[in-house]
């Protein structure tokens, strides 16, 4: 087998509602620009990709993709992903690892049609449900963040989690909130997003271990792995970091050689698709690690993500990035947690996602070849 072409097909994304998650994304929603990733082979066989998101659309990465990763795959055999992995990630100054994702998850969406398996199986199955928990967007109260949480626990779903306002003193105030309206025994975590002082990542951290809740994400700046490993120091509570930590599979080693994080974090998009989440997710296991899959950023990454879950020992969750109309999109039926706020490992070839190629069609505004 061959490939004998890879496009991008840009499609339209409307009616994205307003949202914020913290300072770093700013307000966005309105309208943003997708990108259908399809592999072609010279079999007929078909890899497909989601590339974009509400909040990165790919009308900046579609043009990279095929300037500097297409001629990498021409003409290569596409179950040759091992190969084609280590030639693409050497790409990463010139693409984004979004990029880069994209192309790994089409290969492996190929590989499982071509196998008649569901890529879980084809690396592994060792789950067939994943308990889910609720990620908050930024809400305007603490009484608001309360009420979405009961909301969330009522409706059978394994967790709650905060994005604050990312004032350390309001955050405060609103995890206690959150605490009293869920009670003690229910699982909340707070992901500050890499907003605090050290100092104020202290005093947090200090207030939501009384509180009893499950991890502390991102306090410190992303790439601050020297204050990481102080905060670790001095709480109890488990810290979870590398979600945006900068590099791909290898930048993982320093946070684990110097005790910086409890967890190991990231998912297809920003850390360069199946392949490279799946190495990481072995490694975090040889230290007895978890590594905890963050939301994709578009509905058809979501689907590659719980692929990878299922198919490993060390992960307890997949998130569900809130609201669901920034996070959903280009599916003929997405992702949802059962009665049980179970999600389910797909059973197709492939990726399994049914693609909604009528809306792409309609909404199409440029295929990039």
């Amino acid at each position: 087998m061959k490939i004998t072409d890879v496009t991008v097909t840009l499609f339209q994304w409307d009616g994205i509602p307003a949202t914020s998650y913290n300072r770093h994304t700013g307000i966005f929603g309105g309208t943003s620009e997708m990108g259908l990733v399809t592999i072609h082979t010279d079999e007929g066989l078909e890899g497909h990709a989601f590339l974009g998101s509400a909040l990165d659309g790919a009308h900046a990465d579609g043009p990279d993709f095929i300037r500097h990763l297409k001629p990498l795959l021409m003409e290569r055999n596409p179950l040759d992903r091992e190969r084609l992995y280590d030639d693409l990630c050497h790409r990463n100054r010139a693409v984004a690892w979004r990029a880069i994702g994209a192309a790994d998850i089409a290969l492996w969406d190929l590989a499982g049609k071509a196998a008649g398996l569901p890529v879980h199986q084809l690396i592994g199955t060792y789950r067939h449900s994943v308990p889910a928990y609720a990620s908050s967007a930024l809400l305007p109260s603490k009484e608001a963040y309360a009420e979405e949480a009961v909301r969330i626990k009522e409706a059978g779903w394994a967790a709650y989690k905060i994005h604050p306002p990312t004032r350390w003193a309001e955050d405060i105030e609103v995890c206690r909130a959150v605490r009293q309206a869920v009670g003690d025994g229910y699982r909340v975590m707070l992901d500050s997003t890499w907003s605090y002082s050290f100092q104020h990542a202290i005093r947090v951290g200090r207030a939501i271990e009384e509180l009893g809740f499950y991890w502390y994400e991102d306090p410190l700046a992303d790439d601050d792995i020297y204050n990481c490993v102080k905060l670790r120091e001095k709480l109890n509570i488990p810290l979870m970091a590398t979600e945006y930590s900068p590099g791909g599979f290898t930048a993982y080693v320093p946070w684990i050689m110097m005790r910086a994080t409890d967890y190991l974090r990231g998912d297809v998009a920003v850390k360069g698709g199946i392949t490279g989440i799946l190495k990481t997710a072995h490694l975090a296991e040889a230290f007895g690690m978890n590594y905890e899959v963050h939301h994709g950023g578009n509905s058809h990454n979501n689907w590659a993500n719980l692929h990878v879950i299922a198919a490993i020992p060390n992960t307890e969750f997949f998130e569900v990035l809130l609201p669901a109309d920034a996070q959903k999109y280009g599916l003929v039926e997405d992702l949802s947690p059962d009665s049980e706020g179970l999600v389910h490992a797909p059973n197709r070839p492939g990726i399994g996602a049914e693609i909604d190629f009528d809306l792409i069609e309609r909404k199409q505004t440029a295929v990039l070849s």
